[in-house]
């Protein structure tokens, strides 16, 4: 069988003029858009040709021969852009003000773009600790002798392999300072092989779980070696069996140990490892007491949150308004909200209902509207996938609450929904800016506010062209700009 001839690499120089949503450089060479991982705006670069597509190239940074004043030595050493090279960050070449400003402009770049809006005012970006803010990860796990054993981390860049690391810079530096011993844990037991993952939470009290996904049940043997790592290393040790239901402590007293705290409203939120909570806990107390503030609550108000979750913004919702009602699609985080509204005290202002919003109609707006004797004030914080079918609803409805804030993962989604609600339903963006939730990568999270104003007598062309590019392309116009 004839061996496969090795691609001799290819080199070019260009200019850089702009980045992209990935953090990555773009310029053009041959009348093709290129994208350079590890390149900056104003710079002038060599890059290494790494695949060839009619329309576009890929390409990683070889050589600078002009280097931008953005440009900032990487705190971490697992981040670069060769092989090998850690896939958590994007941008750590790039000075973390400047990032912020680069998150800022991909915001208002993509209202206009996709959804040809414009808020009328920019809010001031909100600023987190650069360093060490992760509180939540998923690590993978793999057994690779060829490269000295088991090896715990993300993946590298643009691979299935897992990265060769010791440290890692953005993750809380209890669970930093765990990498080698983890590997080392691991490496001793039994079902290594069987082992595809640990899930790390910290809590707002510092209070850490790892939850192991375990194919195989754990001998004796193992669970004596999981406990002492955890007795040694301050950390609840969980199982995950099967799906992220099953997992659970082994010690049942820690069910409830972790928490996030939000002081400013007096609320905790007991979470489970395996929840999903924003991983930059310090960032999402500011968010929240930003998203209460925009929404002009007062007492009097009452208020409904769609894509509720765990109640991350229910519960202090709660403490400000006369009642809020919670919406989410899990039966399961339902009855957990509810549980957390008991358990700080604001149970008799709060309701929390299971239901689809990705196929919310009409029918179900006037039903809600009528359970609450009115909404004046809506918050909405979806997936990436965003909150379409709520949009189109609120678009067309006469019932219309005073004002909505939007608090987003994916400003793509977020265009597409304020462009329905604005060239259908005569809703002004009034404001809009970006959370810097996830330093160092291409993730854009933001806050929205928006107003009814007359709704438009006719559909707007620009409403008939974002309707057909949904209808035709079921979405992909936003999934390209989906973070990763």
């Amino acid at each position: 069988m004839a061996r496969r001839k090795e691609k001799t690499p290819e080199y070019f120089t260009v200019e850089v003029e702009r980045l992209d949503q990935e953090g990555r450089g773009v310029g053009h060479h041959d009348g093709k858009v290129v994208f350079i991982q590890g390149a900056l705006p104003g710079e002038l670069v060599t890059y290494e040709r790494l695949r060839n597509k009619t329309s576009f190239e890929m390409g990683r940074v070889t050589t600078i021969h002009r280097e931008s004043v953005l440009r900032t030595k990487p705190a971490c050493p697992n981040f670069g852009h060769g092989p090998g090279s850690c896939g958590g960050c994007a941008m750590q070449h790039l000075e973390p003000r400047a990032q912020v400003a680069f998150k800022e402009r991909t915001l208002i770049d993509t209202l206009w773009h996709i959804g040809r809006v414009r808020p009328e005012q920019i809010i001031t970006p909100i600023y987190g600790p650069f360093w060490h803010y992760r509180h939540r990860a998923r690590l993978t796990v793999r057994d690779v002798p060829k490269k000295g054993g088991v090896l715990v981390g993300f993946h590298e860049k643009s691979s299935s392999y897992v990265a060769d690391m010791k440290e890692c810079r953005i993750l809380t530096k209890n669970v930093s300072d765990m990498m080698v011993p983890m590997r080392e844990l691991v490496s001793k037991l039994s079902i290594r092989q069987r082992m595809p993952q640990i899930e790390v939470a910290v809590g707002g009290n510092g209070r850490t779980a790892l939850v192991f996904r375990v194919l195989e049940t754990p001998t004796e043997e193992d669970m004596a070696l999981l406990n002492a790592f955890g007795r040694e290393h301050h950390a609840d040790i969980w199982l995950q069996p099967k799906g992220p239901e099953t997992a659970h402590p082994v010690e049942p007293e820690n069910e409830k140990a972790l928490g996030l705290e939000l002081s400013e409203f007096g609320v905790r939120i007991n979470f489970k490892p395996t929840d999903f909570t924003q991983v930059n806990h310090e960032l999402n107390e500011t968010m929240v007491g930003r998203a209460v503030r925009l929404l002009g609550v007062e007492p009097q108000h009452k208020v409904a949150d769609f894509f509720c979750g765990l109640g991350n913004f229910t519960l202090p919702l709660a403490t400000r308004s006369s009642r809020v009602i919670g919406i989410e699609g899990s039966e399961g985080l339902v009855a957990r909200a509810r549980q957390g509204a008991i358990d700080n005290g604001v149970a008799d202002k709060t309701d929390f209902v299971a239901r689809n919003l990705f196929t919310w109609c009409e029918e179900d707006w006037d039903a809600l509207w009528k359970r609450m004797g009115g909404i004046d004030r809506v918050l909405i914080d979806p997936p990436r996938e965003g909150a379409l079918a709520l949009s189109r609803v609120l678009a067309a409805t006469d019932r219309r609450p005073e004002r909505v804030v939007y608090v987003s993962c994916n400003p793509a989604t977020l265009a597409r929904d304020c462009a329905i609600l604005h060239h259908e339903g005569g809703w002004y963006i009034r404001a809009a800016g970006i959370m810097n939730m996830f330093p160092h990568t291409g993730h854009v999270e933001s806050i929205a506010v928006l107003e009814p104003g007359p709704r438009p007598e006719k559909k707007s062309e620009e409403a008939d062209a974002i309707e057909r590019r949904i209808a035709a392309q079921g979405d992909d116009d936003v999934k390209m700009n989906l973070p990763q």
